[in-house]
């Protein structure tokens, strides 16, 4: 495994090849009770095992159903059981039942291997995590973990809210500070939220970019864009972001020379899913460079969409298997 420090509590860390591994996992919708939540464990259990990555992040709609505090400790002991570093973002259902956020919070950062910052009374549910060189000396890499939301509060617009001004001064202000430690140069980083943007939807819909992958429903963005994009392209260190939401859609798409991707649903049985069977996104970072390796696992073992990034998405480059 890629990472040092406490062993409950590890640093993230590029490997001594210079390859750091993820795996994402995505609407695990866990019902109490409910046999077909097991399916999502089943999953999880399974892909870990095939890949045994160096960081799972976990893209939201964690829930569904109340017993939310029995239920989170039996979903994620698979991973530190493990001994694997993981990380969550919220999804819009989870605080529908008996848990509010920060008590999900709370009990999640408890569990071993959870490496999401200690909040010491105060609840933010954004955070950056840096990934440190193979060396161990520097800051080799970022991941920057929001919430998304989930309905609007303002009155007569509807569908899904959208990143608020203050997250987004948060995460300007978290990149100056990482790209004036690095000489003054940006990171290579990752975003991860659950509800997509609304560029997913503009990628998808301008045709200029490949869309690889499945898009079996239309993307379920807010309606109204507060600038997140804008300033993820600005600040010039995220190359790629990652969300869930959309359980028939597990597409990557580059627009404006960044990727937009979903990961794979992950879930049981336990709500909406025609994309069979589930299964997760992995994500090979490469050290000291603007490029990685993608693809879906599905479980079962197969595996699918394969992408290099940006090659994949360039004309007279690679295409995803």
């Amino acid at each position: 495994m890629a990472f040092v420090g406490h062993a409950q509590k590890p640093t993230l860390h590029f490997s001594s090849d210079g390859e750091f591994k993820i795996v994402q996992f995505t609407d695990l919708h866990y019902k109490w009770g409910k046999k077909a939540s097991n399916k999502a464990i089943e999953c999880m259990e399974e892909v870990l095992d095939a890949e045994k990555p160096d960081f799972v992040m976990i893209t939201g709609d964690l829930v569904y159903s109340a017993s939310v505090a029995k239920i989170l400790p039996i979903l994620f002991a698979c991973i530190s059981e493990r001994q694997i570093p993981f990380a969550v973002v919220f999804g819009n259902h989870d605080e529908q039942f008996d848990c509010t956020l920060s008590e999900i919070y709370d009990i999640i950062s408890a569990m071993p291997y959870n490496i999401q910052p200690d909040r010491n009374g105060v609840f933010s549910p954004d955070y950056a995590l840096p990934v440190m060189s193979s060396d161990g000396y520097r800051t080799a890499a970022v991941f920057y973990c929001m919430d998304s939301h989930a309905r609007p509060k303002l009155e007569g617009i509807g569908g899904y809210d959208w990143f608020r001004f203050d997250q987004i001064n948060w995460y300007r202000e978290q990149s100056k500070s990482f790209t004036k430690n690095n000489g003054g140069t940006p990171l290579p980083s990752l975003a991860f939220f659950h509800i997509p943007l609304p560029e997913y939807a503009l990628a998808e819909a301008d045709g200029k970019s490949p869309l690889l992958g499945s898009k079996g429903e239309e993307v379920s963005c807010p309606r109204l864009n507060s600038g997140m994009f804008t300033a993820i392209k600005e600040q010039g260190d995220v190359i790629a972001a990652f969300c869930g939401h959309d359980h028939d859609n597990d597409f990557a798409v580059m627009y404006k020379d960044i990727l937009l991707a979903y990961g794979r649903f992950s879930g049981g049985n336990t709500i909406y899913n025609h994309l069979r069977p589930n299964g997760a996104r992995v994500i090979v970072l490469k050290e000291n460079q603007k490029t990685f390796d993608t693809w879906v696992r599905l479980r079962g073992g197969e595996i699918i969409n394969q992408i290099t990034f940006p090659d994949s998405f360039q004309k007279g480059k690679k295409k995803a298997k």
